[in-house]
């Protein structure tokens, strides 16, 4: 079990899922989710159709410019998808780390609760409860379980972040130990207590897996009052074609405002920024418990 630093995320696979997932996100039912991003999401589709309307002839705007503003508001939408993909794919990376962990353990189990009983090397997920394990320094234990003989300095920060080490000996309250941690000194004879697949890295490894990030009452009030600004701005540009049709009447000259310069008038004025990453920015922050070793259910 390692405790160094938390897995990266830049590496090919976990880019290339987050890729993959940033397009998959692109579906209008999941922008619902977040209406600012799903009005810009709208915009985007708009100004699509008015490009292809362009090129066929029926252009209200030059289609460059149609085409540019497109290309922004579909770079928006994906951007805002991929950093909220970027920052769950942390998580997934950590319960890989704790997985992969898991199948590189071995462990030499003892034919009797003794230190120079017979010794065989198996996999550690091989171990039933009930078995003896021989835990020397230096070495992993390799799964939850109590210490029948010895005692040890034993390094528990990969599960619980601390760094300072703890005694673990038999009888008395210390003498349980976790899967995963590392014996430091001396030795230990361990019973096993979890059987593989239901000890407490196993654990951690569903609940990191099975977070659901929930929205706090600050964000909810905050995603209430972005939705509320966006529909007063939807209005007000909307409103802003008659106005500006009414105004080129009345002065005889000018020409009536584009639905395009509109759309991207309106993007400006809605609060997109923090629609986009306030999601990633709460993912984020369980990150951060994460790699603290504390795993947050919300």
């Amino acid at each position: 079990m390692s405790h160094s630093a938390p897995p990266s995320l830049l590496t090919a696979a976990n880019l290339r899922r987050a890729l993959i997932d940033s397009l998959v996100r692109l579906n209008p039912v999941r922008q619902l989710r977040n209406p600012v991003m799903f009005v810009t999401w709208l915009g985007a589709a708009l100004t699509t159709v008015l490009w292809l309307m362009a090129l066929a002839g029926s252009a209200e705007a030059p289609a460059w410019f149609i085409a540019a503003v497109s290309l922004w508001l579909w770079f928006t939408v994906w951007f805002s998808n991929l950093s909220e993909t970027l920052a769950e794919g942390r998580g997934r990376a950590h319960a890989e780390a704790l997985r992969s962990s898991r199948r590189a353990l071995t462990a030499k189990r003892l034919a009797a609760a003794k230190r120079d009983a017979a010794v065989s090397e198996v996999d550690a997920n091989t171990l039933a409860i009930g078995d003896f394990v021989l835990v020397e320094a230096g070495e992993t234990i390799p799964a939850d379980g109590e210490v029948v003989v010895g005692v040890a300095s034993v390094d528990e920060s990969a599960v619980t972040g601390e760094s300072a080490p703890v005694i673990r000996e038999s009888g008395g309250d210390r003498n349980a130990v976790t899967g995963g941690t590392r014996v430091l000194s001396d030795w230990l004879v361990i019973r096993v207590s979890a059987a593989a697949g239901h000890g407490f890295i196993d654990r951690m490894i569903g609940l990191v897996e099975g977070a659901k990030r929930q929205k706090t009452p600050n964000e909810i009030a905050l995603t209430i009052l972005l939705a509320a600004m966006t529909i007063v701005f939807v209005v007000a540009c909307a409103t802003l074609r008659p106005f500006s049709a009414f105004a080129v009447d009345a002065a005889g000259a000018g020409s009536v405002a584009s639905i395009t310069a509109l759309v991207a008038l309106l993007v400006c004025l809605i609060p997109t920024t923090i629609g986009g990453l306030l999601s990633a920015i709460g993912i984020a922050g369980m990150d951060r418990l994460h790699r603290a070793n504390v795993v947050a259910l919300s």
